[in-house]
């Protein structure tokens, strides 16, 4: 079964650095586009990061402060937060395209709050 589990959400205050990883299990991430979405509740989902099957890497905003990664050995991809803001605060998912099916497939969330 294929499966994403997010890690390393928490509270932290401005400024601050935050980084949170997605474990895939079930299958591998070589060749699937994935993705950080990030959730405001009564706001619609933005991306805020992906990385595509070819490895290239796709910002919409804050490209200067936030760094995607993947790791392929351990099948694990990152979103890799700096000088956090209050509005960054919200429920990131990681989302993968699955390369073999096309189906997307996304994690439970994970909470990420700023204090100023």
């Amino acid at each position: 079964e294929e499966r994403l589990v997010e890690s390393g959400g928490g509270a932290v205050q401005a400024g601050d650095s935050l980084t949170i990883s997605c474990a895939a299990s079930g299958f591998t991430l070589s060749g699937s586009e994935t993705k950080w979405i990030r959730q405001v509740s009564g706001q619609r989902s933005e991306l805020v990061a992906s990385i595509n099957r070819l490895g290239y890497l796709y910002y919409p905003k804050r490209q200067d402060r936030f760094v995607v990664s993947r790791d392929l050995v351990k099948n694990t991809f990152s979103l890799q937060m700096k000088n956090i803001f209050p509005n960054d605060t919200g429920m990131y998912y990681c989302s993968v395209d699955l390369a073999d099916s096309g189906r997307t497939i996304r994690g439970q969330g994970i909470s990420v709050t700023v204090s100023p």
